[in-house]
């Protein structure tokens, strides 16, 4: 098993970052080094997660080695205590002062590790430093060409660039001239890495303190039906205005590019970037613009034509707005669905039957597993009173997690006694080598940071320039600044995940064998206020964030700047939640209407199809007539053929008559047919339905 867990890891882990870039990204649409970039930056920072605890048990290992080969080196009795010890009660060396080590199977051979981290560290920090920055930049770029983009991505990035040369040109000059300080590249290199990890920490105290608090509340919240359906009206009031806006805010930027596109015709030089923003533009608004123009038109001096800048901000504008647009489009319906099953849920709770009903069939085919396991009375217990109580037991276990961490975060740096809970839960399983508890324990601890910390990420909202959006409706944008972040969080991550179980002797000061990930940072005592100040003292902030988060003043004041918040004592609150109600009772009424108009469309079809079919299989049996009393009987059979070939084509025309649309006969036609259906092709005949002479698409349209 030498290696394989480690292996088997890097192949799960990248399925996992592939699988959650498939859920925010879309890999149709977006550009393959966006993705590209996103997903190597996921991929990296869920890798040292994982990883991170096969580091724990495999230096475990290496130290109960090193205090093995000390023992064999020491005389194992005194001679005090050998003097006092009687021949019955003497003790063999080998079996008093030696313990045997246990290999963990998942041992990683030596070498291995230190190149594992060396390259997964500095490859995510060149991503969040460089690289992402300036593809952020260039996905955002309104260019025509990749010189165009790339341009503009620099000039963008010059100013933060320059920051960076700025800030470690000036402290390279300090450590020169200083006369004290002659410090090596090594030093230089372990300085730059702690200024990084240190504005991480900074960072990840923040959203530490939200997400320990507000994760369990949210299971909390789950857990009461009630209450989850009023926030979800109040949800939907707000998206509403949002998606309101998004499609004023489209319909400008494409009156916009209908007044250009209108203006520079085919000869112009730059048509084809106009015909690079049309095809970003949505297939409605394309068919629009595409009717009526000119195949060509003399250039006048005396007009106004854009320029190539002008167009490319227009490009970046309607990039924006159709992003925007589809998603809340998407997320609106998302919404629809979660309100109208929780109104699904409060309405069966008072079930006698306890079978589940839903207001609306599913739009797709029930499968094998809701039909024969996830049945409609497993359904009820589920929704209805299982599943409650289950989000209550979950929020109470993530709860006691969140008091754990947080104890622990002001306790960490006491080793004589042991104060950190995770330290204790370690050291207990280290003095009998379970090494599979210890990595267990260390993966749940870590993995609890990260979903604390990342879930904060995936939530918070920064206007509509970062905004994590599932359902493939995520930008380019933030996908690359969400990448940015976790390679900047991740490592200070880990290295207060090792200083909570006393594994960072930078911390904890304890001659220890250091983990290999601990190695590539360096020894942080080169700077020991940050060392013996920052990273100590920093995180007890911890408790202060969650208290601010567990009385909602961040929600409170955003509620006092404008942006409304839930709350339920606020009278503005309780409009919003008014006005959502309104709102999903008018789509669910809508949507009642367009699924009784379906099942009514069905009905005709099968009964019109049975209607045909009989007629069919009358014609067919007297074709076979015929053949058979071919000779004898041939004129009746040519007129009762006929007669049920007008009969079969008089069913058609009523079926298609039935199943129009309910519109009003056009009557101020100057003649009117006996068969309307039998009127010229491409003519509109009087009294014939007005869908029907514009498009056989509408055949089976709603009224």
């Amino acid at each position: 098993m030498s290696g394989a867990a480690l292996g088997i890891e890097i192949v799960v882990v990248f399925f996992l970052a592939l699988f959650l870039l498939h859920r925010y990204g879309d890999f149709k649409k977006q550009q393959r080094m966006v993705l590209f970039g996103t997903l190597l930056a996921w991929y990296l920072c869920f890798l040292i997660v994982f990883i991170l605890p096969l580091d724990v048990s495999t230096t475990i290992y290496k130290q109960c080695l090193i205090d093995h080969e000390a023992h064999a080196q020491t005389p194992s009795v005194s001679p005090v205590l050998s003097n006092q010890t009687t021949p019955n009660t003497s003790i063999s060396p080998s079996k008093s002062t030696q313990r045997v080590c246990y290999k963990p199977w998942s041992y990683i051979p030596d070498g291995i590790m230190p190149v594992f981290w060396r390259v997964v560290y500095w490859t995510s920090q060149c991503l969040t430093w460089l690289l992402l920055p300036f593809m952020q930049s260039y996905a955002r770029s309104g260019g025509f060409s990749i010189t165009g983009k790339i341009k503009t991505a620099l000039i963008e990035n010059a100013i933060y660039y320059g920051t960076y040369l700025f800030i470690f040109g000036s402290l390279l000059i300090y450590v020169a001239v200083h006369p004290q300080w002659h410090l090596s590249w090594y030093e230089l290199q372990t300085i730059g890495i702690t200024a990084a990890n240190t504005w991480g920490l900074f960072l990840l105290v923040l959203l530490l303190g939200y997400g320990l608090v507000e994760i369990p509340r949210s299971y909390w919240e789950a857990s009461r039906q009630g209450h989850l359906l009023i926030k979800t009206y109040f949800k939907a009031a707000k998206l509403m205005t949002e998606k309101a806006d998004s499609e004023e805010n489209l319909e400008d930027v494409m009156e916009e590019v209908r007044k250009i596109n209108e203006s520079i015709k085919y000869n112009h030089p730059l048509r084809k970037n106009v015909d690079t923003i049309l095809r970003k533009c949505p297939v409605e608004y394309q068919e629009k613009m595409g009717r009526n123009m000119d195949d060509f038109e003399d250039f006048d001096d005396k007009q106004t034509y854009p320029t190539e800048r002008s167009l490319s901000k227009l490009h970046k504008q309607v990039i924006y707005a159709v992003q925007r647009h589809n998603r809340t489009r998407v997320q609106w319906q998302i919404l629809l669905e979660q309100a109208f099953h929780l109104e699904d849920v409060a309405n069966n709770e008072t079930s006698t039957s306890r079978q589940f009903v839903h207001s609306f069939a599913p739009p797709e085919p029930v499968g094998w597993f809701r039909r024969y396991i996830y049945t409609p009375s497993v359904e009820w217990y589920w929704e209805c009173l299982l599943k409650q109580w289950f989000y209550r037991i979950l929020s109470v276990v993530l709860s006691l997690f969140s008091v754990a961490v947080v104890w622990s975060e002001c306790t960490f740096f006491s080793t004589r006694p042991v104060l950190s809970l995770f330290a204790v839960f370690i050291q207990l399983a280290e003095r009998d080598y379970n090494y599979l508890y210890i990595e267990m324990a260390c993966f749940i601890t870590i993995f609890f940071l990260c979903t604390c910390v990342y879930s904060t990420v995936f939530r918070i909202r920064v206007f509509n320039y970062y905004y994590l959006a599932s359902h493939h409706q995520t930008d380019a944008y933030s996908l690359q600044f969400s990448g940015m972040l976790f390679c900047r969080l991740t490592p200070p991550l880990c290295l207060n995940f090792l200083g909570l179980i006393h594994m960072d002797s930078a911390i904890s000061h304890q001659a220890k064998e250091q983990t290999a990930y601990t190695s590539i940072m360096g020894s942080m005592r080169v700077l020991s206020f940050i060392a013996n100040g920052f990273y100590i003292y920093y995180p007890m902030l911890i408790v202060i964030l969650c208290i601010a988060t567990y009385f909602s003043l961040g929600t409170r004041c955003l509620n006092l700047l404008g942006f409304q918040q839930f709350m339920g004592d606020n009278e503005l609150t309780s409009d919003l939640i008014d006005e959502g109600r309104e709102l999903l009772r008018r789509e669910r009424r809508k949507c009642q209407r367009i699924e009784d108009g379906e099942n009514r469309r069905r009905e005709w079809r099968e009964r019109y199809a049975q209607r045909d079919e009989i007629a069919a299989r009358n014609q067919m049996s007297m074709s076979e007539m015929k053949e058979t009393n071919y000779g004898e009987t041939l004129n009746s059979n040519t007129n009762r053929q006929a007669k049920y070939t007008h009969s079969s084509s008089q069913t058609g025309r009523d079926s298609i008559e039935l199943l129009q649309d309910a519109e009003p006969l056009d009557f101020n036609a100057a003649t009117l047919n006996d068969d309307p259906l039998q009127s010229e092709p491409g003519r509109h005949a009087g009294g014939r339905y007005l869908s029907m002479s514009s498009s056989r698409s509408r055949i089976f349209d709603d009224v």
